[in-house]
């Protein structure tokens, strides 16, 4: 069924869903807050379950071609720096899982999704921060902090963890304070003792660890460094630290930490907060996707996969001219939720996983890690088109 399709947000998983749509037949209109397009000094990790629906999309040579091919997986005793579990990726993992492991520079990869809705037509309408949503069982009415309005058969709110569509559909919701805090930069790769040999990189230490890796095609290092700390509870991705900061808080970690960490020019810093898992994701025309659905914490790097998983199956329900958009946004609902949740909840237990005490602890950490691979198949290796195979199940 084509429908007119409004999508709030244009992150990863707002351009994505309305390339996809556009695709589809639909009449898709995007509007972002944000008045001007900004390059967020930020990575972006697009594992294998992520990159082929990207494929299914026209969108791989493009990634591609802007990202790092990460070769390897590599964890670090913090102090010493030395490997203590190490594994090929690159051509292991395209044959295995299909598609490549990406690192990617977030602004690469949202001028990407940009260059191919604009394509398609279609343009981001900037300065327009979503006030209100009325709905009636005909259409969606949404104003706009301007007094501007427009209206739709379905709204999709892409806009991230502090989403005005969330609360039209769930409610308000309380933030958890994690008590940890992230820095965030990029360093030129030749200011990294290492950095070429650099794939998917974690150093981890007692209270603090760092997960590092290459991006626009290996001329930068993306790190996002996390630290326990109860005082910093700022959340917002655009809140800045420095590099004495991140050195300080990273004391006695080893030298190729402490050089990366000080020789950044720009570094974010924001505090990380959980949220339970939404008991519901839509209304009669409203529904939520990505982060806006569900929020995780960074640890198991699979924030912007999962959006990616939600534009293929909200996209297939949307574009059945048997179902009406309610039922559509049901059976999207039933099928995306178990996965989302587990992941959600997968991601708390990593961050208890890659911060323990030094010793027996460590020790069987470290032994566990050695089965990484078959520990995290299921989520590389699922296939949502698959997985709808199954939704013929699903009520309508």
């Amino acid at each position: 069924m084509t429908s007119r399709v409004v999508v709030i947000g244009s992150g990863i998983g707002g351009l994505t869903a309305a390339i996809a749509l556009h695709a589809d037949g639909h009449e898709v209109e995007v509007y972002d807050q944000a008045a001007t397009f900004s390059a967020i000094g930020a990575g972006v990790s697009l594992g294998a379950n992520g990159t082929r629906l990207m494929d299914g999309l026209g969108l791989g040579p493009a990634l591609r071609e802007v990202g790092s091919d990460l070769q390897r997986i590599q964890f670090h005793e913090w102090r010493t720096g030395e490997i203590f579990y190490e594994h090929p990726m690159g051509d292991w993992y395209t044959g295995r899982f299909g598609a490549p492991f990406l690192g990617l520079h977030r602004a690469d990869l949202q001028q990407v999704l940009l260059d191919a809705f604009r394509a398609t037509g279609g343009e981001v309408h900037l300065g327009k921060r979503c006030a209100t949503i009325a709905e009636t069982p005909d259409e969606v009415t949404i104003t706009f902090a301007d007094g501007t309005t427009t209206r739709a058969d379905v709204v999709i709110g892409a806009d991230g963890v502090r989403s005005t569509v969330r609360q039209h559909v769930a409610g308000p919701d309380e933030a958890v304070f994690a008590g940890m805090s992230c820095f965030r930069g990029l360093v030129p790769i030749d200011k990294v003792p290492g950095g070429s040999s650099m794939g998917l990189t974690f150093f981890l230490g007692p209270t603090s660890h760092l997960v590092v890796y290459p991006v626009r095609r290996g001329e930068l290092i993306n790190f996002v460094a996390y630290t326990r700390d109860e005082a910093w509870t700022d959340e917002s991705w655009s809140a800045k630290g420095d590099a004495s900061q991140a050195v300080a808080a990273f004391e006695g970690f080893n030298d190729t930490v402490l050089t990366m960490l000080g020789a950044v020019e720009d570094t974010g810093r924001w505090a990380l907060f959980d949220r339970e898992p939404l008991r519901q994701w839509s209304t009669g025309r409203v529904t939520l996707l990505g982060d806006a659905a569900h929020p995780m914490l960074p640890h198991a790097g699979q924030g912007s996969n999962q959006a990616v998983e939600d534009v293929a199956v909200l996209a297939h329900f949307l574009s059945r001219p048997d179902l009406p958009v309610s039922a559509a946004l049901a059976a999207y609902e039933t099928v995306r939720k178990p996965r989302a949740r587990q992941l959600q909840l997968g991601s708390r237990g990593n961050a208890k996983c890659f911060q323990v005490p030094d010793g027996p602890e460590a020790r069987a950490r470290n032994e566990r890690l050695t089965n990484l691979p078959e520990m995290v198949s299921w989520i590389h290796a699922y296939d949502a088109h698959a997985d709808l195979q199954q939704s013929e199940k699903v009520p309508t």
